[in-house]
Order: structure tokens, then C-alpha cells, then sequence
């Protein structure tokens, strides 16, 4: 399976600035563009003011001006006519550029960063242990990656821009017009306090609700997930109906904690819409009078009320930014919050790489508990010599999975120590310590990937006579060859379109192709038939010669070669020794051997 490895572009604590300052070039070019765009609508209404007032009113232009229009168009009104209409069109193809160039680069530094933002959270997710993967739901870690980042690139690459050429518009034009008549400023941004108030007030409130309603969402996604990696257990129980109705109940909550938020939303505009339509009437007012008195011109008054409509617009703008700005808000936050969850199991600071390893494996007084539970290991002590094979048996729920979870540090013990060849494990990378270990597990996850990627997903350099040897040791050679596409064949999701002893067979080769010191076997035959058993376990004796291996196993059958059998018990070691010696004690074992044979005599 092809790999393209890289650090992530930021840090697990990646703050906004690094975000925008990541890809500065781009928005530099991008703030260029709007500074065009901004200069273009300050600029639109004055093309204007001249027809007006230096052609209709045959006032003359600006000492400056007038030079400029006789020395390239000439003299007369017409030539001023020319002009204006030169400058429209100028006026014009300036906004017209710009506004491109803008939205190409800010589209362009949206998806950058949505790109850099979701490889450092995912990169940060794979990196979390099992214990903070355990307390986090996977369709509210898919909603982060995919809603929550969406939100943030919305921002990005558009809302951000708009908004800051709104408020270089605002500025641009109430700088001009303080200049033209600073009294009628005054009473044209007479509402703006009570546009802003209105706007804070309600930006905080929808901020609030978005924040509900991403919450929904991610509980709704959670529920899909659930549903639809279960859709064998549900169909088995005919749990369908079931399932809809609590997907309803999800969805209506969502509805409703979603048209809260949107009830705030729909308030702002109209509001916004009253407070400008109230400054446009005492500008109108107001203008129309200083006109009728000769206070202003005409052209003036025209500009005035041009730059009246486009100040106000950008003013609806913003409140309508609000419900963008707070999603992306909430939508960073939701990122942060994974983002700043500090990892159990990680490399520490004096961390070194493994050497080979030969596997010889101890537990001094390892104890370990799951937060706010009852203790799974009680002070467990054993020792198992490099190339042993080691099997643990006892009930359910006795402590077996979590001592094999140990030992490639998926957890840490809450006190004791796990130790290889004589070295404290957590004295070596997390990455040189897994590397050295081969795992089959109960569950075979298969990727929706070729037979070829699926068995080099151990090795992902291992050479093509490699894989098909891991899979003739496997004995999965001869079954993948009749497959449609032979090792090329894509398999379905989660390894699907394969019976249970084929998938287990292929992640037996995935194992035998790394070729490593350690083997850890949590119940392989489980849930297998006796022909797809009795080939998993060719297979797997194959596989665990010269190897230390750790073997969880219910059928007692499969482990009596083992060299040493750890009956786990109240999450204590209660027994151990080889298969004849625990016969022979006649303890739990015992017992357990006992109970199976006269099961399988039935």
C-alpha cells in the first residue's frame, strides 16, 4: 500500500496565526486584490459627480484634474464626457481583476489550509492511545475532520475577505465623505452604535446555538457510524425499525436545537434592515436640505447618496457574516479541543529506538485499571524466555487482552513494569517497539484494497515473491489464486467478500511478512469452523517457530504445545505451568480442559 509520509505542518497546539501565516504569499496577493476591489467601489460614484456637476453644471474640474483630462482627452465637455466614461470602464476592469484575483487566491489558501489543518488532526488522532480513543465516539472525531474543518476553510476563503473588504469599504467611504462634509457623516453613522450593539448582542447568542447544533450533528454522525458498522448484528435481531426510529428522534433534535439557532439568525437581518433603513431617512432628509440651500452640490448630493447604499451594504454583510464567523469559530474550537488532548501513551523525552529485540518478555507487578474502574491486574508478575510461546486462558473479562495490550503499549500499567530483553519498554519509541511485533487478532480488519495491499500493509517495501510467500505460508496462497483478480482482487469493506478463515489467513500472511521477534495471538481460531481451523493453525505454527509468542486462546486444544499456560483469574495469575503439569494439579484448568472435552464429546 503506497505511503506518502511527512510531518504534519503544525503543532497538536496550532493557533490561528500559524494557520493564515503558513500560506502568507497567497494572502498577501490576496489583500493586494482586495485593496483593488475596495479602492474600485470607493472610486465607482465620483464618474458620476462629474457628468453632474463639470458637465451638466459646467463647473469646472479640480485645478490637478483639469490638467490631467485637457492633456489626454482635450478641452471641451466632451472631452470631460470622455473622460468619465474611460474612468467607468477603468473603474470597472479594476474590480473586475481584482475581485478574480481575490477569489482564486483565497479559494486557493482556504483549501490549503483545510488541507494542513485535517493532516494535523488526523495526524494527532492516529497518535492518541487506546484509552482517550476508547472515551471518544468515531462520528464525533469524522464531524471534526470533515464539518468543523469545512467551516474553518469556509472562513478562510471567503467570509474572512469579505469581511475585511467590508471594513476597508466603510472606512474608505466615510473617509471621503468626513472630507466632503463632515456634518453629513455625522449623520449618516448616526445608527452605526445601534447597528453594532444589535450585532454583538445577537453574535454572541448565535454563537452559543451553533455551537448546539454542531454538538447534534456530531451525535447524529455517530449514530450513522454505529448503525451502519453494525448493519450484521442489526439485521440479526431485526433491529431495523429499532434503529430508524432512534435515528428520527436523533434527527428531530437536531431540527430543533438547529431552528433555534436559525430563529436568532433570521432576527439580526431585519433588524439591521430597520436601523439602516432609519439612517438612509435622516441622510435623505438631511441632504435634500443642504442641497435646496446650496450648501452641498448636486453631484455631492449624489455621491452622498450613492455611498449611502454601499455603506450600508457592507453593514448587512457583516451581520449576515456572523452566522459564518461563529461556525467557524465553534467549528475551531471543536478542533482545539481534540487537538490539546494530551496523549497517555507517547514517546518520552529520553525515548530511544529498539535495537533488534530476541523477546524475552517480563511483567514486574503490573498493575493496571481503566479510569474510574475496578482493577484489571493485580500486581502480575511472569517472565517468558526469548522463542517461548506463552498462552493465557480463563473467563472472559479476567485480564487477557489487557496484558497482551501491554506489551506493544497500546496502555501503560498504573504501576509496575513491562520489560523486553531486560529494557523498560517505555525507554523505546512507540513506533521501534511495534515494529518488532507481529499481530493476529480476533477481529481481522481488512482494508477495502487489493489482496497485495492488504498483506503488505506490515511490510509496505516488501517485494511482490515476498508477499506471495507469506502467503503460501499463510496457506491463503491457494484460495487468493482463485479469486477473480488473484492478490490483485479488491476486497470489499472490512474484508467482506472473504469467509472468516480466508480474512485470517490473509492477516496471518500481513503478520509473517514482517518477520518479527514477537508474536501476539489474541483467540486466532475463534468463531471458525474445523476445516478453516485446522488451516489457521497450520498456518499459525508456521508462523511461531523461533518467535516469543503470546497466545489468548478459549479452545485449550490449540495451545497444549505452549510452553507455559497463565490461568488468569480476579486479575491475578491463579495458575500456570505446561498442559500436563496443570492437568496434573487438577486446579482451574483442570477444570476448563475437563468442561471442553466434554463438550466436544456431545
Amino acid at each position: 500500500m503506497s505511503e506518502k509520509l511527512g510531518k504534519p505542518p503544525f503543532s497538536r497546539n496550532v493557533r490561528a496565526i500559524e494557520l493564515i501565516r503558513a500560506h502568507w504569499r497567497n494572502l498577501a496577493i490576496a489583500l493586494a486584490a482586495v485593496l483593488g476591489e475596495t479602492l474600485a467601489d470607493v472610486l465607482e460614484p465620483w464618474p458620476v459627480k462629474v457628468v453632474v456637476d463639470n458637465i451638466l453644471q459646467s463647473k469646472k474640474l479640480p485645478q490637478w484634474l483639469g490638467a490631467f483630462v485637457s492633456g489626454i482627452f482635450g478641452q471641451d465637455k466632451l472631452a470631460v464626457l470622455d473622460f468619465a466614461v474611460a474612468a467607468v470602464a477603468a473603474i470597472a476592469i479594476l474590480g473586475a481583476l481584482s475581485s478574480y484575483v481575490d477569489r482564486y487566491m483565497t479559494t486557493s489558501a482556504g483549501l490549503q489550509v483545510a488541507h494542513d489543518l485535517r493532516r494535523t488532526l488526523y495526524n494527532h488522532i492516529q497518535r492518541l492511545s487506546l484509552a482517550e480513543r476508547d472515551e471518544t465516539r468515531t462520528g464525533d472525531l469524522i464531524s471534526r475532520i470533515t464539518d468543523d474543518i469545512e467551516a474553518v476553510q469556509s472562513f478562510v476563503d471567503s467570509s474572512m475577505w469579505d469581511i475585511l473588504m467590508d471594513i476597508l469599504t466603510l472606512g474608505g467611504m466615510i473617509g471621503v465623505m468626513i472630507y466632503v462634509n463632515w456634518r453629513f457623516t455625522l449623520i449618516a453613522l448616526s445608527v452605526v452604535p445601534a447597528l453594532f450593539a444589535v450585532v454583538f448582542y445577537l453574535t454572541r447568542r448565535i454563537k452559543q446555538a451553533s455551537r448546539a447544533v454542531r454538538k447534534k450533528e456530531s451525535e447524529m454522525t455517530s449514530i450513522v457510524e454505529e448503525a451502519l458498522t453494525s448493519a450484521r448484528v442489526i439485521k440479526a435481531f431485526a433491529r431495523e425499525d429499532y434503529e430508524v426510529r432512534r435515528f428520527e428522534q436523533e434527527s428531530l433534535e437536531n431540527v430543533e436545537t438547529a431552528l433555534r439557532a436559525r430563529s436568532l439568525k433570521a432576527k439580526l437581518s431585519p433588524l439591521v434592515e430597520l436601523i439602516v433603513a432609519a439612517g438612509a431617512c435622516l441622510v435623505l432628509g438631511y441632504g435634500a436640505r443642504l442641497a435646496l440651500t446650496g450648501q452641498i452640490s448636486a453631484g455631492i448630493m449624489i455621491v452622498f447618496l450613492l455611498y449611502l447604499g454601499k455603506m450600508y451594504k457592507p453593514m448587512r454583510d457583516l451581520s449576515k457574516e456572523t452566522d459564518t464567523v461563529s461556525k467557524a469559530i465553534v467549528g475551531y474550537e471543536r478542533i482545539r479541543e481534540i487537538l490539546e488532548i494530551e496523549s497517555s501513551v507517547r514517546d518520552l523525552p529520553l525515548a530511544r529506538r529498539a535495537p533488534r529485540l530476541k523477546g524475552t518478555i517480563e511483567f514486574e507487578d503490573v498493575s493496571f485499571n481503566y479510569e474510574k474502574g475496578e482493577p484489571v491486574l493485580k500486581e502480575v508478575s511472569f517472565r517468558l524466555d526469548a522463542g517461548q510461546v506463552a498462552a493465557l486462558v480463563g473467563p472472559s473479562g479476567t485480564g487477557k487482552t489487557t496484558i497482551i495490550s501491554l506489551i506493544p503499549r497500546f496502555y501503560d500499567p498504573t504501576s509496575g513494569r513491562v520489560k523486553i530483553d531486560g529494557h523498560d519498554i517505555r525507554r523505546f519509541t512507540l513506533q521501534s517497539l511495534r515494529e518488532q511485533m507481529g499481530f493476529v487478532l480476533q477481529e481481522t480488519l481488512l482494508f477495502r484494497a487489493s489482496v497485495w495491499d492488504n498483506i503488505a500493509y506490515g511490510k509496505p517495501d516488501a517485494r511482490p515473491k515476498d508477499i506471495l510467500k507469506a502467503a503460501q505460508l499463510a496457506n491463503a496462497d491457494e484460495f487468493i489464486e482463485k479469486l477473480p483478480q488473484g492478490y490483485a482482487t479488491i476486497l470489499g469493506e472490512r474484508g467482506s467478500s472473504l469467509s472468516g478463515g480466508q480474512r485470517q489467513r490473509i492477516a496471518i500472511a500481513r503478520a509473517v511478512i514482517r518477520n518479527t521477534p514477537i508474536l501476539i495471538l489474541d483467540e486466532p481460531t475463534a468463531g471458525l469452523d474445523a476445516f478453516a481451523e485446522q488451516a489457521v493453525m497450520d498456518a499459525l505454527n508456521r508462523l511461531m517457530k523461533s518467535r516469543t509468542c503470546v497466545v489468548i486462546a478459549h479452545r485449550l486444544n490449540t495451545i497444549q504445545h505452549a510452553d507455559t499456560i497463565f490461568v488468569i483469574r480476579d486479575a491475578v495469575i491463579s495458575e500456570s505451568g505446561s498442559h500436563e503439569q496443570l492437568l496434573a494439579d487438577g486446579g482451574s484448568y483442570e477444570e476448563l480442559y475437563r468442561m471442553e472435552t466434554e463438550h466436544a464429546a456431545k
